[in-house]
């Protein structure tokens, strides 16, 4: 059964349904919150609840996510957008068993499904749970499965952190409204890590989720410091090629939600970190994880996108942090041997973005401050940090210290900056990151997605004394007005090896098309 081939009448997609129901109940939230909107929850317990929209391994998937009271057989049932009829899905809609877990957080179970073999260009509908038990009805739309795509990328909304839940997830709402009616044909949100406060917490995570936008887009999850410490996390989250080896946290279960994980997506190959462990060689099993991931899957892929939550050129309170101290050592030279393009960071709640960057050096010495075009060298790789997307903490940045960190001083060009920076800032007002992928090029945008007025939690609460921009001296931007814009073009010598083997084209270890055609669809994904 594939949508492609969708025709009333033409069956529906079978697959046994996991129901597991060893794991423990640890703590006594309950699962219906009082942090809930109707969107994200209904009155009857048996319905599902959080429900979440997660990107695939590939363009043709989507992994649906939910909590639910009944640990019974759930499904997905899928339809596209043009069959439903007033809100009734036809009889033979496309269903997805899904397995569903004992819920270690609050009692009840977790379920998850893999959408497969969708079609590109095309609306579905799609509702969780079993007959009598139904969820409210969502929509997403797939849009070509290659060529230029654009995606989003945001910085911790970290809710709970101000203090008000409420607040907190006001913010998060408008930004992601903001963002996605200035770019409604986004086909990625991207997160930087730190979805709540507390990781355990189901009343910050119900406002996290209680967006309707985290059912249309796809959500591809990162986790922070702050997600870890219970498997809230990735109950919520179900993400594709993930991998959960004990090397990658020391041993220590308490930060052994989520994992690391990659996928495809147009061209791209996307590569996110778990990086809560950096120490006792944890980080040379990340280092170990992305460089098999890129042997094994970079041929083909126009660039190579590297996400993870703790930044290594952070410009504020984290900058000079222990493990980002250790980081910065081992990281660089492996990303740039590995031929990596772009690395988005979080943890920091302020905004920067790297000079180009080659084994941990500032690339090219004459780059200046700001500039509105780089073009990348072999072993070259642009980092970025993002500010706050729900305004509910922002840190303010942060001199170069040598006496914390001899070699994270002072950018010659800059000296207010730090070396590895060609632009920090910070303005205590939202704001999110816009990547647009094209063929010869990528261009990272920085974009205001609110003002000083609310809202904007730590500004409204008084935590923090100015607002705008030059400190405050100057008067806030408009929602959508730019805090800082880049084009990167990438290296198209014919640099050899970079680590892995690959004749890059651009000298970032794979191969440079203009067009990556997209992988041949394998239909018996359809079944498994």
């Amino acid at each position: 059964m594939k949508f492609d081939n969708w025709t009333p009448g033409s069956g529906v997609a079978r697959r046994r349904v996991a129901v597991g129901a060893t794991a423990a109940v640890m703590g006594a939230t309950a699962l219906l919150g009082s942090g809930l909107t109707a969107a994200a929850h209904a009155a009857d317990g048996a319905t599902p609840t959080g429900i979440v929209l997660g990107v695939g391994a590939k363009e043709t998937q989507r992994v649906v996510s939910w909590y639910t009271s009944a640990g019974t057989a759930q499904v997905v049932q899928v339809a596209p957008t043009s069959k439903i009829k007033k809100g009734r899905f036809p009889k033979n809609s496309v269903t997805f068993p899904a397995t569903v877990a004992a819920n270690t957080v609050n009692g009840g179970y977790n379920g998850h499904a893999t959408l497969d073999s969708l079609k590109e260009h095309t609306a579905y509908s799609y509702r969780v749970g079993t007959e009598g038990g139904w969820s409210r009805t969502y929509s997403f739309k797939t849009q070509d499965f290659k060529g230029d795509f654009d995606f989003l990328f945001y910085g911790d909304p970290q809710i709970g952190s101000s203090g008000d839940v409420a607040k907190d997830g006001a913010g998060w709402q408008d930004t992601l409204n903001v963002s996605l009616a200035a770019n409604p044909r986004a086909e990625l949100l991207v997160s930087g890590g730190d979805q709540v406060e507390t990781a355990n917490t189901e009343t910050q995570w119900d406002a996290f989720l209680a967006p309707d936008k985290l059912r249309q887009y796809p959500w591809a999850a990162t986790i922070g410091n702050h997600d870890v410490g219970g498997k809230a996390y990735e109950q919520h989250f179900w993400t594709p090629n993930t991998d959960r080896s004990a090397p990658y946290y020391n041993g220590d279960a308490a930060i052994r939600s989520g994992g690391d994980y990659w996928y495809k997506y147009k061209g791209v190959l996307f590569i996110d970190l778990n990086s809560n462990a950096y120490a006792a060689g944890s980080d040379a099993a990340h280092i170990g994880y992305v460089t098999d991931v890129v042997k094994k899957h970079g041929a083909d892929a126009k660039y190579t996108v590297l996400v993870y939550h703790h930044s290594i050129y952070s410009p504020a309170s984290h900058a000079n942090d222990g493990d980002n101290r250790l980081r910065r050592q081992d990281f660089p030279t492996a990303f740039s041997n590995l031929g990596v393009d772009l690395v988005l960071q979080g943890h920091d709640h302020s905004y920067s973005r790297s000079y180009e960057i080659k084994n941990g050096k500032k690339a090219n010495p004459s780059e200046k401050p700001g500039a509105a075009k780089v073009a990348q060298g072999p072993g070259g790789v642009i980092y970025v940090t993002a500010n706050s997307a729900s305004g509910s903490k922002y840190y303010n940045l942060t001199a170069p210290d040598t006496t914390k960190d001899p070699n994270y001083g002072p950018d010659p060009l800059n000296p207010k900056s730090h070396w590895a920076n060609s632009v920090e800032n910070q303005e205590h007002v939202r704001t999110y990151v816009k990547v647009e992928v094209r063929g010869d090029k990528l261009v990272v945008e920085n974009l205001r997605s609110g003002t000083c007025a609310a809202p904007n939690a730590a500004v409204e609460l008084g935590q923090e004394s100015w607002c705008g921009p030059n400190s405050g001296a100057s008067a806030a931007q408009p929602v959508g007005s730019t805090v800082d814009k880049v084009t990167i073009l990438p290296y198209r010598g014919n640099d050899h090896g970079h680590g892995n083997g690959h004749d890059n084209g651009h000298g970032n270890g794979h191969d440079y098309r203009a067009d990556v055609s997209t992988p041949t669809l394998d239909e018996s994904a359809w079944l498994q």
